[in-house]
């Protein structure tokens, strides 16, 4: 179900535009109780705004329903109003609405500004808001809601106007009705649906017609497809004639192509006799051509001539064989003299090359020896006398080498003692940066704590902040004394309540009440009987009885205080005329005496608070400085505990210190004299290095005796840089030490100051200052007590005021009956009437009213005083738990306060620790980072001059190996040579030269031999060629002659077979005939491809009919069509059906829920309304017409027999019962997914017991709906008994009271529920 969670107010009707009012709506009650006008109704407006978006009535379109903007002052006023409500599947949402109403020149206009909702994504978490337009809002709240929205707003939200609708005009009541029964909804589906039949009857109608127009289409599309079937047989029938003509006409054809064959062999043959005789004739020509031109005609045969033809070929080719051999011995020897021409080119080029290579050679031995000279000269060998042998050279290089690697181990020795003294120097100074990083990393830590300290403090400061201006207005001497003075006026009202006994009062008031009515009833009998009276008379004793009523009122209130009075008075009792004078004189004196000692007590408490403060400082400052003072010896006992393991306590300080002192001075004095003599070695060895001398006595070393000095000498300074490196150590650690002994110097003074002198005088001062608060706090007592006093007094005069005044408005009222009644007597007097009996009657009947009057009078004035007391008691209870609950929270407070002010002085000397040790971190810093500077300065001002050192001695070392190099090169250059034997291949090349010369000589004569050979038979085989020409001429001769001869022999025989074949004419007469015969055949296959085009034409003409639009798949038009319509026929009587069964089902339900309806009126009406007029009422609904969904209601009473129509009928009260209990019935019956209901003001016009039923009912709902976990109840009403009935705790720990401030601003506030 759903249930609304919470609501926010802001801006509307009568609450504050500036400040939220949110009320959280309990389960299953939530009642709400105010006076009129207090802005209950309002909360109700909110609801069904929220949930259905319709303003309240009569609000001019929302203007009076915004806070007018002219009561604050302002242009413009914004509202908001933001509801949480709970889904029936369980989902929260809330929807928020905002408004504006602004103040234009001459109207105001009110906008609705946003309209939002609220909801959490369950898949991701996060609020998802959307924003809707109003109306689009107003459709989905009810639909989140589960309810429709009449029922929102004519049953759960039903504003107070508009409370009473059941019993309105009946076209209210009948759309009322349909609005919730949702009949509007179902009469316009049924409306809806039978339009629909007529409009889908209409529809079968056009279908059927279409229909049959499609039924001549397809008839006419079965006609077209008959016919193509009918041309296509035909068709098929003259295609097997043509195929059979095709074959008369392939054999016609055969015959004519035999013939043309023929034909074309016999002009063949033609053709190649007179080709042949063509040819014959130009062989003929050439034949004798060929006779002309021979210079002899030859006799042999032609066998003669071709072997005498053989063997001139066969000499010819021996002739020619033996010029190619001449020709390629010339070749031969051509090449050859061409490659000894080369081969001599070589060997001059080669023997140039080596004669350089020897001369170069020369130059390289000189340039080698005058080298190994220097070098000899430059090692300090000695004298070495030029030119050298190979062996020789080689052995003074091996001497240069050897001496070279002694000196290259010398400069090896030298870089170790650099590398050692440079590290030496390296870890001094990374000694010195580790206690500067040690120093640093402390400094952070230390500052970090100290910072988180800070933070806290901050934090700490702010929560005492906070707990000194919640203190700054409380008085907790004036608490306690309000909590003495409601206890002391509780047990005075509670004695007072008690001792009155009002129970048994007024049960004998009512007794005699009773027994007067009785007794006036008796007497008006008796008076009726009288026909005449006197008005004078009667007017006369009227008001002797008021005269007497009101003496003894006034003298039984004075008596009720007499005794007040007198001691008030000091004793006296003054009349009744100066009572109200006096008692107003003694309560003016009396305020003055407690104003006046109420501000010397206000100004003593001033003082005594003034001085605990003080205190409070002193003890502050005192817990300080032993803090700080701890806090300092803490400080310098860890400090040096952890520099010297021995001395751990305070006393021992300056003892440690001094220690330190002589330490340092001590380790200095070692390392400066460990330093002076590594200085004194590094000079030595550059002095015998660079001048080969002794540094002290100047006597000439020798290379042997030179590199035992400068061993030794780095053997010694290797030695004192290890012993340096560890004095570096020592010293540092040493100055370290003191430097941090030292900057606690001043934490020790401090600690000594504050020790002597700071926490003895704060002590003196706390002392003398104890010592005054003790005088202040007597004085303050003493005017505490004066003060209570007063209040007595007070308190005592200020209850009497009433009861005086009550009196002395009596007095004055007596004295004035008192002029009437002497008027009156004097007139009757002057009359002289007198009727004795009916004076009787009349006395004793006034008497008596008279008695009855003061005694209800009495006993309402009981009533109400009883009333008054216990609502004073309750009142003074509430104060009193209210004041009870300030002081526990003020209590708990000063607990809290008290705890985070110890926990901030602990802070506060932590910070203070944390700067101390900060302080004095940073102090030492900086002798850290000064010396770790000198000893970075020292380790690269001595690494800069050891290296530099080291690479002079490195260029020197790197000058002699290049001369060794190139030494070598020398050598290897020269070894290369003779090694190669380039000076032998010189003297073989040379050799060879000479022979290739000679050799070169004889190619060239045996040259000119064989061309004189080569010229003899080449003329020899010129002459050859003469004869051979001749008998080629006489073979051709004979040849051409032959074949003169064959071609007339061919040409006879071609002529025999031409005579063979035939005659041309015959062939050509029979092709004539056979063409005859092919024509006719071609005729008749064209006739047929005449009437097969005709079928095939026709064929066409009929598909591209049928391939129009109108018989374009007419086939599956016509079924879908058929199908379109018997399925439009169905659907049009399944509405017909839907149509008949809807309006059955409506008419059921209707009659089943106004059945369930009634039944919960009828037992709510019973169970409810204590009259005996009216036994049940129900709600009556008929028919408009027959046949209709449409119905009328009203409401109808049973009386007795009677059924009697409601509506102008009944009261004020039973409208307002029956209105509410139909709402009641209507929550129960359609209200399944909402369990929400909210009654305003359900007791208007409601007598006490109907009043009681009424709570009594809804008791029983709620008690019916306890197992219901999401139902509630909302009530609002100003009715503080109808309240108490049904706001019980077991449906509610609190309830919700509305009331005005003094702006006239709504201010909701929960109280506890009633006891």
């Amino acid at each position: 179900m759903s249930t609304v969670d919470k609501m926010l107010i802001k801006g509307i009707r009568s609450f504050d535009p500036e400040n939220r009012h949110v009320i959280t709506f309990f389960r299953p009650l939530t009642l709400i109780v105010g006076a009129n006008g207090a802005g209950k109704t309002t909360i109700i407006e909110c609801l069904k705004l929220s949930c259905a978006g319709d303003l309240p009535p009569n609000t001019r379109s929302g203007h009076s329903f915004i806070h007018d903007p002219k009561v604050s002052g302002e242009t413009e006023t914004k509202a908001q109003i933001k509801l949480r409500f709970r889904t029936p599947v369980g989902k929260d949402v809330v929807c928020i609405r905002s408004f504006q109403l602004t103040q234009r020149a001459s109207k105001l206009e009110f906008k609705a500004i946003d309209c939002t909702l609220q909801t959490i994504d369950p898949i991701t978490g996060e609020k998802v808001s959307l924003s809707y337009r109003c109306a689009d809002m107003d459709r989905e709240i009810p639909a989140l809601m589960g309810v429709s929205k009449a029922i929102l707003e004519n049953v759960i939200f039903v504003h107070q106007d508009e409370s009473t609708w059941p019993l309105q005009e009946p076209a209210t009541l009948k759309k009322k009705f349909d609005d919730i029964f949702s009949a509007t909804r179902y009469t316009k589906a049924l409306e809806v649906i039978k339009k629909l039949h007529k409009e889908q009857a209409l529809e079968i109608k056009t279908h059927k017609l279409k229909l049959e127009n499609l039924q001549t289409l397809k008839d006419a599309a079965y006609e077209l497809r008959r016919s193509i079937a009918q041309d296509q047989e035909n068709a098929e029938a003259m295609k097997i004639q043509m195929h059979g003509l095709d074959k008369e006409l392939q054999e016609v054809d055969a015959k004519i192509h035999h013939t043309e064959t023929t034909l074309k062999d016999l002009r063949k043959l033609q053709e190649q006799i007179i080709i042949k005789t063509a040819e014959r004739s130009t062989l003929f020509k050439e034949q004798q051509k060929q006779y002309e031109a021979l210079s002899e005609e030859n006799e042999d045969t032609d066998e003669e001539l071709r072997e005498w033809k053989t063997k001139f070929d066969q000499r010819i080719a021996r002739l020619d064989i033996m010029i190619e051999k001449l020709k390629r011995e010339n070749v031969d020897i051509e090449t050859r003299i061409a490659f000894l021409k080369e081969s001599i080119e070589s060997y001059i080029c080669d023997v140039s090359k080596l004669q350089v290579e020897a001369e170069s050679q020369m130059s390289l031995k000189n340039e080698r020896d005058s080298r190994v000279q220097e070098l000899f000269a430059k090692l300090n060998l000695g004298q070495v006398v030029a030119p050298f042998s190979n062996e020789a050279s080689s052995s003074l290089t091996s001497r240069i080498k050897r001496r070279l690697m002694d000196l290259e181990m010398d400069l090896q020795d030298k870089k170790e003692a650099i590398e050692v003294e440079i590290q030496a120097a390296w870890d001094s100074f990374v000694g010195a940066e580790h206690r500067c990083s040690n120093i640093e990393a402390q400094k952070r830590a230390t500052a970090q704590m100290k910072g988180d300290v800070v933070d806290r403090i901050k934090r700490l400061e702010g929560e005492r902040d906070l707990y000194e201006h919640q203190f700054s207005n409380i008085d907790l001497s004036r608490m306690d004394e309000r909590e003495r003075s409601m206890e002391a006026e509780l047990e005075r009202k509670s004695n007072q309540l008690s001792s009155k006994q009002f129970n048994s009062t007024i049960n004998q008031m009512r007794t005699e009440i009773y027994s007067i009515g009785d007794k006036i009833k008796s007497l008006n009998r008796e008076k009726d009987n009288l026909s005449a009276d006197s008005e004078d008379r009667g007017k006369l004793s009227l008001k002797k009885s008021e005269f007497e009523n009101l003496k003894k009122r006034c003298k039984k209130i004075l008596d009720d205080h007499k005794d007040k009075i007198r001691g008030v008075l000091k004793g006296r009792l003054p009349s009744d005329k100066d009572l109200k004078k006096e008692m107003i004189q003694a309560f003016r004196a009396t305020t003055m005496e407690f104003d006046d000692i109420n501000s010397k007590s206000r100004e003593a408490e001033k003082e005594v608070s003034a001085l605990q403060i003080k205190i409070q400082e002193v003890n502050d400052n005192l817990s300080k400085y032993r803090k700080d003072m701890d806090a300092r010896r803490q400080y310098i006992e860890s400090k040096l505990q952890s520099l010297d393991q021995q001395s751990h306590v305070i006393e021992s300080y300056q003892k440690v210190l001094d220690t330190a002192k002589e330490k340092r001075d001590v380790e200095k004095s070692k390392y400066n004299i460990a330093d002076g003599m590594r200085q004194m070695f590094d000079p030595f060895e550059r002095v015998a290095r660079a001048h080969h001398i002794c540094p002290c006595c100047e006597r000439p070393f020798t290379a042997e005796e030179e590199d035992e000095f400068v061993k030794k000498q780095r053997v010694k300074a290797a030695t004192t840089a290890e012993h340096m490196k560890v004095l570096a150590v020592e010293t540092s650690t040493a100055d370290s030490l003191f430097q941090q002994l030292d900057k606690l110097r001043m934490v020790y003074e401090e600690y000594v100051k504050i020790g002597k002198d700071t926490i003895p005088a704060a002590e003196k001062n706390l002392a003398e200052l104890d010592e005054e608060l003790e005088k202040k706090s007597q004085a303050l007592d003493d005017i505490l007590g004066v003060l209570a006093q007063v209040k007595g007094d007070k308190d005592a005069i200020e209850s009497l005021i009433q009861p005086v005044e009550t009196a002395d408005r009596l007095y004055l009222e007596t004295q004035a009956l008192q002029r009437e009644i002497d008027d009156l007597a004097y007139k009757l007097d002057i009359t002289g009437q007198s009727i004795k009996s009916l004076e009787e009657i009349q006395s004793e009947l006034s008497l008596l009213e008279n008695s009855r009057e003061r005694l209800q009078q009495d006993l309402g004035t009981l009533i109400d005083e009883e009333r008054h007391m216990k609502d004073d008691i309750s009142s003074i209870m509430l104060r009193h738990t209210v004041l009870k609950e300030e002081k526990v929270k003020v209590a708990g407070a000063l607990d809290a306060a008290k705890k985070v002010e110890e926990e901030l002085q602990s802070l506060l000397s932590k910070k203070g620790q944390f700067e101390l040790e900060e302080k004095h971190l940073g102090e030492a810093l900086g002798p850290a980072s000064r010396e770790k500077e000198r000893l970075r300065r020292d380790h690269n001002d001595l690494k800069d001059r050891l290296t530099h050192e080291h690479e002079k001695q490195v260029k020197i070392q790197r000058s002699y190996q290049q001369d060794i190099d190139e030494l070598d090169k020398f050598n290897s250059k020269i070894k290369e040579y003779y090694d190669l034997r380039k000076d032998e291949k010189l003297k073989e090349l040379q050799e060879k030269r000479s022979q290739s010369q000679f050799e070169l000589q004889s190619c060239g004569s045996r040259k000119q031999e064989l061309l004189a050979e080569l010229s003899k038979n080449e003329d020899l085989k010129r002459n050859q060629d003469q004869l051979r020409r001749s008998i080629d001429d006489n073979l051709n001769y004979r040849k051409t002659k032959a074949e003169v001869d064959a071609l007339t022999r061919e040409i006879e025989s071609l002529e025999e077979e031409i005579m063979k074949i035939g005659g041309v004419s015959t062939f050509q007469n029979d092709m004539a005939r056979f063409s005859q015969e092919r024509e006719r055949v071609l005729s008749e296959v064209n006739r047929c491809r005449g009437t097969l085009s005709v079928y095939e034409s026709n064929i066409s003409k009929h598909k591209i009919d049928l391939k129009q639009t109108q018989y374009k798949d007419i086939d599956k038009r016509y079924f879908d069509q058929l199908l379109q319509l018997k399925t439009m026929e169905m659907a049009n009587k399944d509405l017909d059906r839907y149509h008949n069964a809807l309006d059955k089902a409506l008419m059921r339900f209707h009659t089943m829920k106004m059945e369930e309806i009634n039944k919960i009126i009828k037992e709510l009406w019973q169970q409810t309304y204590r009259g005996q007029d009216i036994d049940y009422i129900y709600i009556h609904s008929d028919a408009e017409a027959i046949g209709t969904t449409s119905y009328s209601y009203k409401v109808l009473m049973q009386t007795g027999f009677a059924e009697l129509e409601m509506r102008g009928r009944c009261s004020a009260g039973q409208k307002v019962l029956a209105s509410l209990i139909i709402r009641l019935a209507l929550a129960e019956t359609f209200c399944l997914n909402c369990g929400i209901l909210a009654l305003d003001e359900p007791t208007t016009n409601l007598d006490a017991p109907n009043t009681e039923s009424l709570a009594a009912a809804i008791l029983r709902i709620m008690e019916d709906r306890k197992g219901q976990e999401n139902f509630q109840l909302i009530i609002i009403t100003h009715d503080e008994r109808f309240a108490q009935l049904i706001g019980q705790r077991q449906h509610a720990e609190k309830y919700y009271r509305v009331y005005k401030d003094e702006l006239q601003h709504s201010i909701i506030e929960a109280q506890e529920i009633f006891d």
